[in-house]
């Protein structure tokens, strides 16, 4: 038999039944006033938005209630005509206001200052003497080495330490050498007397790359200690693939940008770069300085090769009399042809038989005359020795150069000569000026060609000139060479003391 309760849960028969039924639920609070409130009007708002549903019955309700509001403040206000009074605290004086006026918002004028710092108030006793650093230390940008006294005298050192110093340090350097940018470290002492400098107590910068200079205070006088710095001289050798372009492959390899520029240089002169595969493989040897500190300087290009289709270039730099050339590994040199124009200007007399402009009658001209204005620079038409250089009857100043293979050069009439007897010149370098000394009419070069001493016409030369190192410097290139191809890939041997430079 089962039985309803009032909730409407069955349960079986009997009280006992409740033991083990579902519970009986708890019975529903009582709702308060404000909710049966909102229960019965859902749509009343004590405060309602004044900016929405304008003109409704609840925004009519909202005015209201906020001018009941305003009316109500209006009318338990005291009034606008009656003031409101209050305690007003005594005026501060004496210490009390200096402290006060110090942690204000005042004018400085006035002495005041703002934030957690005090001005000074009469409770502060005036030093009668202000306390120094003991030491300072600092650093200097030397503009040029001539002016060490002066940039010392500018960081605060006295004039007779700063002479003493710059006399020191150009007893060990030239003080001409020293570079623009140089950091020099300072360090001042204690003074005795505030109206003189301090006294210079240590002094230490990078002379050179390979020497750091230190000058110390050892009593009353300066002693200078020249700090020699190891450096490695064993050149970087750099290896790689040519690939789509020799100048980016080798740049990615680590190659300077110079020292790539040279090469490529270096490489044209013995055949054309178009013609450098993309499978050859390009061998770089630079000039390398490292220092024990860990400075590195690079310098000139020493030996350029190639390895491909084309077959082995092997390119050493050599350096004779301060002029640089390439010789392969067979000690030949560069091949030049055709010589150059020798001035800008044009031609006004050529090779040949004509009458002379100044004697009247007919003779051989044995040159070129180029036209060009007084003063124009004249180079040299190929590399070669100054055979010749002074006053030469109807030529004028006259210089006349001696190339290899029995050829030679003469230039006439020049307002200058800028060589002297004896001296080795290079192709394109300036050996006088333009003029009219001589018998000439007016400002021009007169141009000559000789082979094995009798003058051609130079117009119509055209010949390669190929030099070639022979005995002992032929034997000291060999070994330069031999030691540039031993270096290994980055360079970790060191060069041989007594190894051709």
């Amino acid at each position: 038999m089962f039985l309803r309760s009032d909730f409407g849960v069955e349960q079986a028969g009997g009280a006992a039944a409740l033991s083990f039924g579902r519970a009986v639920p708890a019975p529903l609070p009582t709702p308060g006033l404000i909710a049966r409130f909102q229960e019965r009007y859902p749509d009343f708002e004590l405060i309602p938005d004044l900016g929405s549903r304008i003109g409704s019955a609840s925004w009519w309700r909202g005015t209201a209630t906020c001018a009941a509001l305003l009316a109500g403040a209006v009318l338990l206000s005291p009034g606008f005509e009656r003031p409101i009074y209050g305690a007003v605290p005594a005026a501060l004086s004496g210490n009390d206001a200096a402290i006060a006026r110090a942690q204000a918002i005042a004018p400085l004028a006035m002495g005041g200052k703002t934030g957690t710092r005090l001005a000074a108030t009469g409770l502060a006793n005036p030093l009668t003497d202000t306390p120094e650093r003991p030491v300072l230390q600092s650093t200097v940008t030397l503009g040029s080495g001539s002016a060490l006294a002066s940039a010392l005298q500018r960081a605060g050192v006295g004039s007779a330490d700063a002479t003493r110093a710059a006399d020191l340090v150009a007893a060990a350097v030239d003080l001409g050498d020293l570079k623009s940018g140089t950091q020099l470290d300072l360090t001042l002492g204690r003074r005795a007397d505030k109206s003189q400098p301090r006294p210079l107590e240590k002094l230490a910068f990078r002379a050179r790359f390979d020497l750091s200079l230190e000058l110390v205070r050892s009593g009353t006088a300066l002693a200078l200690n020249e700090i020699p710095i190891a450096i490695d001289h064993t050149p970087l050798r750099i290896r790689g693939r040519v690939g789509d372009s020799l100048y980016r492959s080798a740049r990615a390899a680590g190659a300077p940008a110079s020292a790539v520029e040279a090469y490529i240089r270096a490489v044209a002169t013995r055949m054309p770069i178009g013609r450098v595969g993309a499978d050859s493989e390009f061998d770089i040897i630079v000039k390398q300085a490292k220092a024990a500190t860990g400075e590195v300087q690079l310098g000139e290009l020493q030996y350029a090769g190639l390895n491909g289709g084309s077959g082995k270039l092997q390119l050493v730099r050599w350096e004779e009399d301060g002029r640089i050339t390439w010789y392969d590994g067979r000690g030949m040199g560069e091949r030049k042809g055709q010589m150059a124009m020798p001035a800008a200007g044009r031609i006004s007399s050529t090779f040949g038989l004509r009458r002379h402009p100044v004697l009247g009658f007919a003779r051989m001209h044995k040159g070129l005359d180029i036209a060009a204005g007084h003063g124009s620079p004249i180079r040299a038409a190929n590399d070669g020795v100054v055979a010749f250089a002074g006053r030469n009857g109807g030529y004028g100043n006259f210089v006349r150069l001696n190339h290899s293979a029995g050829m030679g050069s003469g230039y006439g009439h020049m307002s200058r000569i800028a060589v002297r007897s004896g001296q080795r010149v290079a192709r394109g370098q300036v050996i006088g000026y333009v003029g009219s000394t001589g018998i000439s009419t007016g400002p021009h070069l007169h141009y000559e060609l000789y082979r094995n001493g009798v003058a051609i016409n130079p117009r119509s030369v055209s010949f390669s000139v190929v030099e070639q190192l022979g005995g002992g410097d032929l034997r000291a290139f060999k070994a330069k060479l031999a030691q540039l191809l031993a270096v290994p890939v980055g360079g970790a041997r060191k060069k041989a003391p007594d190894a051709a430079e």
